[in-house]
């Protein structure tokens, strides 16, 4: 098979907040084997290294640019490679790290099992030097998936064999980065940034193994800024570094400091952004600044990598487009995305939403949530650290599964979690509906005609009461909560289109001059509500059938993105 220009596919650092230089990027071809009837396990596939097929890691089968291209539900598939270890990495402690793994992911080390993971959207490592060798060594991977289970979350995976509606291709097994990291015996687990913009200062919480003096040093630019250090042997320890410059992080400018973090030998090169957030009644502030927040839905879907973005540049280039169309963040949506959209996302100053991809999930079933909630602390646990993060939202509109409601007390038990975790934050509960206990009251409105729209939230502009809520049997509007339209258009707008399943809210319109009108008056009533803190469009592509995008799904624009770059960049009334 051939690799992506010669070379291994997305070869940069997978983890740009947390870098050792003693790592290597395990992507490129790997044998591989369909196990559609899922028996591999009970044939001992965990110590075979005969794979019959090729794939191109971190690359889906059912993509194209895997090679495979496999569209069918896919039960079971198994993965091998040889690494080649040398004795002086068998000194330290050898991670093997995956970037993401759809779904149910055992790893074997020549022969022996080496651990297990269960969820398809977070990283997770093993530690594996026990098991290793010097010199050739062999990686099995075998991954389960069941997109048709309700204890199993899938996002915008379709359910069925055809993709449908807002429902897509599915991913099964590695789709992002596969590494291994080199490091000695003491060394840096896990870092926490806690930035105070009033002290101008950063604190930061490690977790070691082993004992001795954890050190950080702050620069900017290149100028130092700042050191701290303390020792520890309980294995954790807290460090605060004063800034003798201070350069904040805001929506368009991510100011980013560098850090450089050491343990004994241990030597990891890190960044943060100094922010905070905070509410403040209606407004939602960023650094004490009343920022209307103009975010695009982005389903993070490419035609040729589906869940995997082809390249890094790709990913840049997925902001940057949104940019250019006026907004200022996007909701990530159904899909915890990779830590290197994340640091394009930091160091542009582009804001996001952290969210889980709970579609397929049954809301109803208190046994459901063992699959929910691990999954769910990991990927707050990983992000946690990004300044583009301004809020988390773990669950998106828990509609009714086959008539069951949802189980109001774990939808507010997984907000608890969440805010225990991280109070630096606010939480939605579930977006759009239907809210238990939640920082902001979100609600999703695709209603396509701009009066009847502007019309709905008219109450609420004005002070003279609170907007009619539709779904206001199962969820109330506090008064003076924060409160934004978090979904909304999603326009229809296919010119030329012949694709009969062709899928959009409402009635598509018949003109440019009818979609760009539309537009205009449905992002304007929410522009000129007082109490409104942001807009979320959708959404920045189409999707396979799904064509409501500002760009085709090839990224390119359906009109002149100057259009919404204008209409979108208005001084909004809630403003400062």
């Amino acid at each position: 098979m051939e690799e992506i220009m010669g070379n291994i596919p997305r070869p940069e650092h997978p983890f740009p907040q947390f870098v050792r230089e003693d790592w290597v990027n395990l992507n490129g071809t790997w044998d591989f084997e369909l196990d559609l009837n899922n028996s591999g396990l009970e044939r001992g596939f965990g110590k075979r290294t005969d794979f019959k097929d090729k794939i191109l890691v971190p690359f889906c089968p059912e993509s194209e640019l895997s090679g495979v291209g496999y569209t069918d539900f896919i039960a079971a598939v198994w993965y091998h490679r040889t690494v080649t270890i040398s004795a002086e990495q068998l000194q330290g402690k050898v991670y093997l790290h995956f970037g993401a793994v759809d779904y149910d992911c055992r790893v074997f080390v020549n022969g022996t099992e080496a651990g297990r993971h269960k969820g398809g959207y977070v990283s997770f490592a093993l530690e594996i030097s026990a098991l290793l060798k010097e010199g050739e060594n062999h990686l099995v991977v075998c991954a389960q998936d069941d997109t048709r289970s309700p204890m199993q979350p899938i996002g915008k995976q379709s359910d069925r064999f055809y993709s449908h509606d807002c429902s897509y291709t599915r991913t099964t097994g590695i789709w992002q980065t596969v590494w291994m990291e080199f490091t000695p015996a003491a060394h840096i687990c896990s870092v926490q940034y806690y930035p105070n913009v009033a002290e101008g200062s950063v604190t930061i919480k490690a977790v070691v193994e082993g004992e001795g003096i954890f050190s950080a040093a702050a620069s900017y630019e290149g100028t130092a800024c700042g050191s701290a250090s303390a020792r520890t042997d309980s294995g954790n320890v807290i460090v605060t570094i004063p800034l003798s410059e201070i350069h904040l992080w805001e929506a368009g400018a991510g100011r980013l400091y560098d850090l450089q973090l050491s343990f004994g030998d241990d030597k990891v090169s890190s960044y943060f952004g100094l922010r905070e957030v905070k509410l403040d009644g209606y407004r939602f502030l960023i650094n004490g600044k009343s920022v209307f927040q103009r975010l695009i839905l982005d389903q993070g879907f490419y035609p040729d990598g589906i869940y995997t973005a082809p390249s890094d540049e790709a990913l840049v280039n997925d902001i940057r487009l949104s940019m250019a169309a006026g907004f200022n963040g996007a909701r990530l949506h159904q899909k915890v995305f990779e830590p290197r959209f994340l640091y394009h996302c930091d160091r542009l100053g582009y804001l996001a939403w952290g969210e889980m991809a709970n579609w397929g999930f049954d809301h109803s079933s208190y046994s459901g949530y063992e699959a929910f909630i691990p999954e769910w602390i990991q990927s707050i646990e990983r992000d946690f650290n990004h300044p583009a993060i301004v809020g988390w939202c773990p669950f998106n509109e828990t509609w009714d599964f086959e008539g069951r409601r949802q189980i109001d007390s774990l939808l507010a038990l997984t907000w608890k979690i969440t805010k225990q975790y991280d109070t630096t934050r606010p939480c939605i509960d579930t977006s759009g509906n239907y809210h238990v206990v939640t920082d902001i009251f979100d609600v999703h409105d695709y209603e396509q005609d701009p009066e009847a729209f502007a019309a709905t939230y008219e109450p609420f502009k004005n002070g003279t009461g609170v907007f009619h809520d539709r779904l206001g049997d199962r969820q109330q509007y506090k008064e003076g909560q924060a409160m934004f339209v978090s979904e909304y258009g999603g326009i229809k707008w296919a010119p030329g289109s012949t694709d009969e399943k062709a899928w959009g809210y409402g009635n598509g319109p018949r003109t440019e001059e009818e979609y760009i009108s539309r537009y205009k008056g449905l992002t304007d009533a929410l522009l000129d509500n007082p109490r409104m803190f942001g807009f979320c469009y959708t959404q920045l592509t189409d999707v396979e059938q799904e064509q409501n995008g500002i760009y085709y799904y090839d990224r390119t624009p359906k009109i002149d993105v100057n259009i919404f770059k204008e209409i979108n960049s208005r001084k909004a009334a809630i403003e400062d």
